[in-house]
């Protein structure tokens, strides 16, 4: 009997400490996953100036893109005093273009958002902000929703991928920068040194395939304010292998959404490869974020949002003085010389390439199947959209003109430097100019593109190299001296 009361005893606490270590585990278990949960994927809120505007929203508001593609806050701060040399120019990422306001800890279209530890990623307004100087002096006017004229999207791409490419690019060297401009908890030091870090740097090189066309020899830079778009999206988003097509065009301006109506047949993007705006805002933001929304129902809210606001975004107004009387006989050789295409029902619609005969490289980046695939991709997220054009391209959409004064340099490609240029004859018009300077000519309508600081800010277009070629849009051309001014005069009205 006692030997059976002893055995019972041992038994029943067996099972109590059993039960004490396994409550152990269970609290031990519990407070790792919290902090684990906090430390790495707690997403807070940003703070209440980005959505005090409409405005202020779109450029600094986050879309997502900060849980797959985003960049840890404090290596992407130290980047530039580690690698300066990687880097365009002097001034940190200020040399890449980025329109960045006074005061701001970021440039236009960079957010900042805690998810378990600060993360820096892109929106929109990256590609989609322009600024003005009427004179070097001035402070920089920034327009939301323009066209990001300034922005060299090609070197940003290779910039991250150059840095962690570099053998300097390790836990040691980056905490030790990171640890003369603040003071993290040991926690985080940790995480940063034996996690961050190390992902940071994986992730990092992996773009290093998919931007591999943007480093051939071959091809000429894009230059400031230009992308390749189609061949981003397919090696993106369709992952094709890399072939020899090479299409950069102008980042657009993506104001006043509302006057695109499908109904009408109007189409949007350059070639008029996307049915409709909604469209092209989901397709953008994808590419923004790098992978499949983390949140599909919060993603399509944010999409739902900037439908709205860039519906609504008016076009600015001309800033500087404009001669009424000229303009008004301006409007009488608009409307006999652009209006039958720029203010009628061809507006928004493809023109053959035959007939405007501009350069045809960025038709050749993109076809019906790449167009198939894309749109099966985005279905398979669950995202409902009528998506890309599935059909070949033979034109370009004939533009409307709302805010034109603002979108030099014109053309798809960017080509054609000032509204006076698109006026003369192709073969007289400017061969080489420099595109990414802020300062605006009135005289010409465009931006100053010759000139020692347009040569040190902007970065060299030749009109012979492939991708940028002037050619075509010969309409106008052959008006009078007096007629040109007054047109000119009278396109800074819309």
């Amino acid at each position: 009997m006692d030997t059976y009361m002893d055995s019972g005893k041992r038994s029943g606490s067996f099972k109590r400490k059993l039960l004490f270590w396994l409550g152990v585990l269970v609290v031990v278990g519990a407070i790792l996953g919290y902090v684990g949960w906090t430390k790495f994927f707690r997403e807070e809120p940003q703070p209440d100036w980005v959505t005090s505007s409409a405005d202020m929203r779109f450029k600094y508001g986050s879309i997502g893109a900060e849980h797959d593609a985003g960049i840890p806050y404090w290596i992407f701060y130290v980047l530039p005093r580690m690698f300066p040399e990687k880097l365009p120019g002097p001034g940190g990422y200020a040399s890449l273009g980025v329109p960045w306001e006074q005061g701001q800890e970021l440039p236009v279209g960079f957010t900042k958002k805690t998810i378990g530890f600060p993360r820096v990623a892109n929106t929109c307004a990256v590609c989609h902000t322009a600024t003005y100087r009427a004179s070097p002096d001035d402070t920089p006017v920034f327009i939301a929703a323009g066209n990001g004229h300034t922005t060299n999207v090609e070197a940003f791409f290779r910039y991250l991928v150059d840095c962690a490419k570099d053998p300097r690019f390790n836990a040691d060297n980056l905490m030790t920068e990171i640890n003369l401009v603040t003071k993290l908890s040991w926690f985080d030091s940790l995480s940063y040194r034996f996690l961050i870090i190390p992902m940071t740097k994986k992730a990092l090189l992996a773009r290093e395939a998919q931007f591999k066309w943007v480093y051939r020899t071959d091809f000429p830079d894009w230059g400031r304010g230009r992308d390749d778009a189609m061949n981003l999206t397919k090696y993106f988003m369709i992952k094709v292998p890399m072939d020899d097509t090479f299409g950069p065009t102008d980042m657009p301006s993506i104001w006043n959404l509302q006057k695109y109506k499908p109904e009408k047949n109007m189409r949007m993007n350059w070639a008029g490869d996307s049915h409709d705006p909604r469209s092209v805002i989901i397709d953008s933001a994808l590419g923004l974020l790098g992978a499949p929304p983390h949140d599909k129902r919060e993603f399509l809210a944010q999409v739902d949002w900037l439908y709205d606001y860039l519906t609504k975004k008016p076009a600015p107004k001309y800033p500087f003085a404009i001669d009424k009387a000229k303009a008004a006989a301006g409007e009488v050789v608009y409307d006999k010389t652009c209006a039958s295409c720029h203010a009628s029902d061809r507006t928004g619609t493809r023109i053959p390439l035959a007939e405007v005969g501009t350069e045809k490289d960025r038709l050749d980046s993109w076809n019906k199947q790449a167009a198939i695939e894309a749109n099966r991709i985005v279905t398979a997220m669950g995202i409902e959209r009528p998506g890309l054009m599935e059909e070949d391209l033979n034109g370009y959409d004939v533009p409307f003109l709302d805010g034109i004064w603002l979108r030099a340099p014109y053309l798809h490609n960017g080509s054609v430097p000032t509204m006076r240029d698109m006026l003369t004859p192709p073969e007289q018009r400017t061969k080489v100019f420099w595109r990414g300077y802020d300062v605006y000519d009135q005289a010409n309508v465009g931006f100053v593109t010759q000139g020692a600081e347009a040569e040190r800010v902007g970065t060299k277009h030749d009109t012979a190299q492939r991708g940028g070629r002037n050619m075509g849009h010969v309409f106008g051309t052959n008006l009078s001296a007096e007629d040109k001014e007054s047109l000119i005069e009278y396109l800074k009205t819309l």
